[in-house]
């Protein structure tokens, strides 16, 4: 049976803290991209106030060998990232256990990760992983996976999917509004931003997943 699980780690203890060292207000989510190549989650995206103070230097953290910038939209920025996978952190757990990841969102206190495992074993080898290479995960939720409620399956982000359901019921989509994305930010703890984008980009996954048909 497969099974999902969410966890937290401490800010310090993952690779990019020196991102929240430049940017204290940042929230960084991990970008979900179907593997084409070696590359270990090359993506992320970083939302700020002021994402023009961010610099590509991150000699300081020991998990990064190289970041690039790739785009950058107000408050927003999509960075390229090389791992260094000789540092051991939930990374390398994920990357030498048979788990996968499907969110990492970080802020300057701690890191949310869910994953999915085809059997309990396979959580519990991950589990072991990080104990015996002293990574301090602590597991928040786990639960047998949900079946879908359409044949499509939507491919939301953990946290696209919860600003969607927050907006949707504190009348964000309503007309008028009873609730601003100011309001949203303020009870998911992320900057204005980054609920804007999340809504944005989970809409946008919703309509290609919902709405639009393959080419044949």
């Amino acid at each position: 049976m497969a099974i999902e699980a969410s966890f937290t780690i401490d800010e310090a203890d993952f690779p990019l803290s020196a991102v929240f060292a430049q940017l204290t207000d940042a929230t960084i989510e991990l970008d979900r991209i179907v593997p084409t190549s070696n590359a270990i989650i090359p993506y992320f995206w970083i939302y700020a106030d002021d994402t023009a103070t961010f610099t590509t230097d991150l000699s300081d953290d020991i998990g990064v060998d190289q970041v690039s910038i790739i785009d950058e939209v107000e408050g927003q920025m999509f960075v390229r990232v090389d791992w260094n996978l000789d540092h051991e952190s939930v990374l390398t757990a994920i990357v030498n256990t048979d788990v996968a990841l499907l969110s990492g969102i970080g802020n300057k206190k701690q890191w949310t990760f869910e994953v999915r495992a085809n059997e309990q074993r396979e959580l519990s080898e991950f589990q072991t992983y990080c104990q015996k290479h002293d990574i301090p995960i602590e597991l928040t939720q786990l639960h047998a996976l949900a079946s879908l409620k359409s044949d499509r399956e939507y491919d939301l982000t953990e946290g696209q999917r919860e600003a969607l359901v927050l907006g949707y019921s504190k009348g964000y989509f309503d007309t008028p509004r009873t609730a601003s994305q100011d309001d949203l930010a303020g009870e998911l703890g992320i900057s204005r931003q980054a609920v804007s984008s999340r809504l944005q980009r989970g809409l946008r996954r919703l309509v290609a997943s919902a709405l639009i048909t393959p080419e044949e």
